[in-house]
Order: C-alpha cells, then structure tokens, then sequence
C-alpha cells in the first residue's frame, strides 16, 4: 500500500512528461523548437514531434501563401503627375530560422510591418523612374515584375519570398483629381463650342448656297419666261399681221369686239363719246360692215 502511493504519484508525472514532450505539427504550418530562446531544431514536415518538456517550447508559424496590403502612398513620376498607389503582395515564410531571428517574437506582425515599409520604398522608386502614361498603360505588368524582383531581394534578410506583387489602384490625388476633372471639363466645353461653330459656319455655307441656287433659279426661270412671252408675243403678231393681211375688214371687226368686251363690262356699263365718235361703227352698220363717219355721224 504504501508501495503504491509512492509509484502512482511518478507514473502521473511520467503520463505528464512524454504528452508534454509530443506536440503536433499540421500541414499548414511549421514549427521551431527554442531552447531558452536559442532555435535547436526546425519541424518542417507535418505529423509528431518531440521536445523536452520545461526546457525547450515550440514556436509555430503559418506555411500558407499570406497577403499583406500594402498603406496607399504617393509617388511622382517622371512626368510630375502624382500619383496614389494601392498595391498588395504575396509571400510565404522561406526560412524559419532567419524569420525567427528577423522578427525575433513579433512574429508575423513585425515581419508584415518591416515587409510594407519595403515594398512602398520598392514601389516609390520604380514607378518614380517612368513617366505615369506607362503606368497606367499595358507596361504596368512589367512594372509590378520590377517591384517584385527588387522586393525579393530586400526581403530575403526577412527569411521571406516575395511570390507576386500587384498594383489594385493607381488614382489621381483628390485636389489633383478635381483641377483634372474641371480641366477636363473645360477641354470638352472647349471642344463643344469649336464643333457648334463648325457646325454654325457649314451651315451658313449651305444656307448662302441654297439662296445662291434659288436667286439663279428663278432668274433662269424669268429668263426663259420672258423669251417664252417674247416668243409669244411674236407669234402673236405675226398671227396678227397675217390676219389683217388676209382680211382687213375682218380684222377691223375682231378688234372692235374685242373692244367692246373690254368697255362695256357689268350690268350697267356707260360710256360718254363725242357724236362722231368712230367706236361704235360697227353696232351703228345695219349690214355688220363698218359704218362711213358720215353716216355714223346722222
């Protein structure tokens, strides 16, 4: 009995000690054994391992491909046309043991923190050596390879390798974004009044030429009506001459009815002629022949 009490008491110690002495590495991660802050053995592959418990602890560390965003900045390209820069990186933790005496505990925290400072210094230079049209052109792709490959050299005293480094957004400043919206507005306002006075001179254009083509038409038109009348007119005359040739009487007798048409219109018409007045010779003739001036005259 006493035996007993004596041998539980160290076999629970000894139960205690070897689970202690395992712990578990995942697949999603690798882990360093630290003996009194002094790295002693590094656990890369996933499955058990063992420490000695009390003495020695294990830091873990995430093997997964991490992201870390990097703060907006500023940049001036050779064009002077500033620039805000939002970008984000890629890495994975390459050597736990230049990681561990990097960082020292901090951990991913101060390895992400000294990461960014090194990727806006990395970016800042690169896209301060080429003009801000090739940023925001298809050269951009080799512009973040640029940034990536200066990264990774800087990076590599973190223990840690830069995979990909990608620009999200390269914006305007605000005050600079609105001096280059109101100039954009003011070019277009611009362009917009030399297109409506194109558009004001064509059309004058088309209207002088229009009242150009109508002022020729119909004087064209008077032009051949006038010859036409002329024409007509001759025709006329010469139908005339023809007729008075060929039968004076008749003649005489066509223009004094038309005459008379002509006079005596309406319901009432009154005409006051001397007595020995020639107009009426014809309606005076009891035979429809022209009355002698005489005989008129009775």
């Amino acid at each position: 009995m006493r035996k007993a009490t004596f041998i539980l008491p160290i076999v629970f110690i000894a139960i205690v000690g070897v689970l202690s002495s395992i712990f578990i590495v995942d697949e999603r991660e690798r882990a360093l054994v630290l003996q009194f802050g002094r790295v002693v053995a590094v656990k890369e592959e996933p499955g058990l391992a063992f420490k000695i418990p009390l003495i020695q602890e294990v830091v873990r560390y995430d093997d997964r491909i991490l992201s870390i965003d990097v703060q907006p900045l500023e940049v001036t390209p050779l064009d002077d046309r500033r620039l805000v820069v939002d970008a984000f990186a890629r890495y994975r933790i390459s050597d736990l043991e230049q990681f561990r005496q990097a960082v020292g505990v901090g951990g991913i925290p101060v390895a992400e923190d000294r990461l960014d400072r090194i990727l806006r210094a990395e970016t800042r230079e690169v896209l301060g050596s080429v003009s801000s049209r090739d940023i925001l052109s298809s050269d951009r792709a080799a512009l973040m390879l640029r940034i990536r490959n200066s990264a990774i050299a800087e990076a590599r005293a973190l223990g840690v390798n830069v995979i990909d480094v990608r620009l999200k957004a390269t914006d305007l400043p605000q005050a600079n974004l609105e001096a280059t919206f109101d100039r954009m507005k003011a070019e277009r306002e611009r362009e917009a009044t030399d297109e409506r006075a194109r558009g004001n001179e064509a059309a004058q254009r088309v209207r002088a030429q229009a009242d150009r083509t109508v002022v020729e038409l119909v004087s064209d038109a008077r032009r051949e009506a006038e010859i036409i009348r002329g024409e007509a007119d001759a025709e006329r005359n010469a139908i005339f001459a023809e007729a008075y040739g060929a039968d004076p009487e008749f003649f005489e007798f066509y223009r004094s009815l038309t005459a008379y048409e002509n006079a005596l219109q309406g319901g009432n018409s009154s005409l006051i002629l001397s007595p020995d007045s020639e107009f009426f010779n014809y309606l005076a003739s009891p035979n429809g022949r022209r009355a002698p001036a005489a005989a008129a005259s009775e």
